[in-house]
């Protein structure tokens, strides 16, 4: 059983954007405000469980955004920064009823999250964007050398090991087992796509929404430097950054109950 949210376990649920069936976990609850979270490229909604649980006073909605978790791989590689977008709107239409919601994304997700609000301000009351910047400038060729399956999970555990990355257990929580092997519930052909697509300078994304914005950074994080976390304060009104001394790209799960307090803070106030 997935993590409860106010003692309700959370639904799997499927909806269809453009061709593609896409899923979400619902966390359920009475409340009328809903929090919709973004995981980050190759993690999927499971990775807001534990933070999800601890919204008691809103209905929690985790996205397994295209190409990730259980949502459906796109046959056209359909990975361009629209297709991204437009999911989170058919979201809310369909399963939402076009009500305005609260965003929150992690890397991948926070760059949707605030094109989102670009794009459709009436849709949004709020964002918090954890831990992406306005210039974005990734390498996806680790992504290569990854096996399409492993002989055990120790072996593809292993292999995120060889390509040089660190947050062995983040990468982890989106590997399934079938009659193949271990492999990644990521599309990794997709991700190549996603992630170059992801790359540009998006200020112009970052600054014409007017909506409130929490901008989270780990000091510690390779993606995103303070330097510019504290631009992207400054340069946009209605935007307040929060820094975890202590904390990588993963502040959500590096420091749980302390993001929570920040988010939840920031919400209050809102």
């Amino acid at each position: 059983m997935l993590n409860s949210h106010n003692g309700i376990a959370a639904t799997r649920k499927y909806f269809k954007s453009g061709n593609l069936q896409l899923s979400y976990l619902d966390f359920g609850g009475d409340s009328e405000q809903v929090i919709v979270m973004l995981h980050g490229s190759m993690a999927n909604a499971r990775t807001f469980s534990e933070l999800a649980a601890k919204f008691n006073d809103w209905r929690v909605i985790c996205l397994d955004q295209r190409g990730h978790g259980w949502s459906e791989h796109s046959p056209e590689e359909e990975y361009l920064r629209d297709h991204y977008v437009t999911d989170i709107l058919n979201l809310i239409q369909t399963e939402l009823a076009g009500q305005p919601v609260t965003i929150l994304g992690h890397s991948l997700g926070g760059l949707n999250a605030y094109q989102f609000a670009a794009r459709y301000p009436e849709l949004v009351k709020a964002v918090i964007v954890e831990d992406i910047g306005a210039e974005i400038t990734d390498d996806a060729s680790f992504v290569n050398e990854l096996p399409f399956r492993s002989a055990s999970l120790k072996e593809l555990r292993d292999s995120l090991k060889s390509v040089g990355l660190r947050a062995i257990d983040y990468f982890s929580e989106s590997v399934f087992e079938d009659e193949q092997g271990w492999g990644f519930r990521t599309d990794l052909k997709g991700m190549q796509i996603t992630i170059s697509e992801v790359n540009g300078d998006w200020w112009g994304d970052w600054l014409s929404s007017k909506c409130p914005i929490l901008l989270i950074h780990g000091r510690k994080s390779i993606f995103l430097d303070l330097a510019q976390a504290e631009r992207m304060e400054a340069r946009r009104p209605n935007t307040k950054l929060v820094v975890f001394e202590e904390c990588g790209h993963g502040i959500h799960s590096d420091d749980l109950n302390g993001f929570y307090q920040v988010v939840n803070e920031f919400l209050k106030k809102g």
